[in-house]
């Protein structure tokens, strides 16, 4: 195993870790790629606590039966723009790819496209499903929910999850502008990562168990809703919103009704939802037009005049320049990611990925 400093692998060698432990679980096919790619786009993107470090927890949950291995999607159309796709308990990106396939090819004939998730699962990173719709040219909006672990503006008990929220816009150039946001201040397993890592949490995102604000990642009960001590209203709203579009308009779970992501019970499965939007943009104005607006608004967006010593940058930005950093220099591993897969290396007889890296 790499010494401490060097605890990181290629993007190749992760790709290729998850692909052959999923498969050594007998995960079929389009779970094993679903899976593998969501978890790829948040660690490739610097979205670290929902990347590949996610593979043991899912590994955990197929085979104690909460995630079916051999999931058979149904889609049903309700109306012209309106689909439910039932997902049979799958493992949550293996819905919503397939969801957000589906409302793009339905909004090239009807402008606009929704699909709600039923008995889907923990997705991984929204704003890996919302660009793959961008980059098939739709505007495209991914919602999704999560056991109860944030508490509501001078709330004392956790409430909503982290409830995230993704948009992407092809922008006209190589990648979209892409959102893709917790409605909590950060993300639990944000929690998770500084831990493993011994480090601080940042002021005013966690609580204590009574609901009083903590930096300590191991005295975090609950998390604060984004916005903090002041603004605080905002983000629990915004988890609402998250919680009315993936489990309402599902007929799933709401937040507070969703067991546990960490257990202990892995064998039952969870009853989520999720919700996609996908938008064709030509169905408003030409598409050259909405291109070109793109680009227009974007340049000014990155011309505009910065604040000293910084740069000013468009939603998205920074995960391009991480991405492109990434893939020259490999994705960094924290501890327990490290033993995590060590331990998965040696139960399945799957090479390490830093194996690669040697």
């Amino acid at each position: 195993m790499p010494s401490e400093k060097s605890q990181s692998a290629s993007v190749s060698a992760l790709d290729r870790f998850c692909r052959q432990i999923l498969c050594a679980i007998d995960t079929d096919d389009a779970s094993t790629d679903a899976a593998t790619r969501a978890m790829m786009h948040g660690s490739t993107h610097g979205v670290d606590s929902h990347g590949i470090r996610l593979l043991a927890h899912y590994v955990k949950a197929f085979n104690g039966g909460r995630l079916n291995k051999n999931p058979m999607l149904k889609i049903r159309q309700v109306r012209p723009g309106t689909l439910v796709l039932e997902a049979d308990n799958a493992q949550g990106a293996v819905a919503t790819f397939a969801a957000v396939d589906h409302a793009s090819k339905t909004a090239k004939e009807t402008g606009i496209a929704a699909v709600s998730i039923q008995n889907t699962s923990h997705f991984g990173p929204a704003g890996a499903f919302a660009k793959a719709g961008a980059d098939a040219g739709m505007i495209t909006m991914v919602f999704g929910n999560s056991d109860s672990f944030v508490r509501l503006f001078d709330g004392a008990e956790p409430f909503h999850g982290t409830n995230p929220i993704s948009v992407a816009v092809p922008s006209g150039q190589h990648n979209p502008w892409l959102l893709d946001m917790a409605t909590s201040s950060v993300p639990f397993n944000r929690v998770e990562l500084h831990r493993s890592l011994g480090r601080n949490l940042p002021s005013d995102v966690a609580s204590d168990h009574t609901g009083t604000a903590t930096t300590d990642p191991f005295a975090t009960e609950m998390l604060a809703p984004l916005g903090g001590a002041d603004f605080g209203f905002k983000g629990a709203a915004l988890g609402g919103v998250a919680d009315i579009f993936s489990a309402v308009l599902s007929g799933m779970k709401v937040s507070p009704d969703i067991a546990p992501m960490a257990g202990p019970n892995f064998r039952q499965a969870r009853e989520m939802g999720a919700f996609v939007i996908v938008i064709d943009p030509a169905a408003f104005i030409a598409a050259s037009l909405v291109q070109a607006g793109m680009i227009h608004y974007l340049t000014q967006l990155r011309g505009s005049k910065p604040r000293a010593g910084q740069q000013v940058m468009a939603p998205g930005d920074r995960e391009w320049a991480t991405a492109e950093q990434r893939r020259k220099d490999g994705i960094p591993l924290d501890p327990i990611t490290v033993s995590n897969f060590t331990e998965l290396s040696e139960t399945y007889n799957v090479p390490a990925p830093w194996a690669d890296d040697r």
